[in-house]
């Protein structure tokens, strides 16, 4: 399994990005697909998750600014963020909980800078 992030890049605050996390098998092969970020010097931090069932729950910092959801014919989990903060700005991993085993799988981050 390999999951492919990317969506990235500098925006203002303010702003809005929205990322992809494509992966190698079909979605309906996790119960879950989520996001963390890792700004420099500081510790990785859950963002958002989606499960199978159809719920998204999200970390009090984003909650009401980003969105987590699934497209299963593109095999793909987003993240739509707005009103994007400097805060913000971090490497964005995308996550997926094997259904059954619970196995994590990693994909590699993709940047987030929000600056003027």
């Amino acid at each position: 399994v390999q999951l492919q992030a990317s969506g990235g890049g500098l925006v203002q605050p303010g702003g809005s990005l929205r990322l992809s996390c494509a992966g190698s098998t079909n979605i309906f092969y996790f119960n879950r697909m989520g996001w963390y970020r890792q700004a420099p010097g500081k510790q990785r931090e859950w963002v958002a998750v989606f499960s199978s069932g159809g719920s998204a729950n999200y970390a009090d910092s984003v909650k009401g600014r980003f969105t987590v959801s699934t497209d299963s014919a593109k095999n793909t989990l987003y993240l739509q963020m707005n009103s994007l903060k400097h805060e913000d700005t971090a490497a964005y991993l995308c996550i997926a909980d094997e259904r059954g085993s619970g196995r994590r799988y990693w994909g590699q981050g993709t940047q987030v800078t929000v600056s003027s």
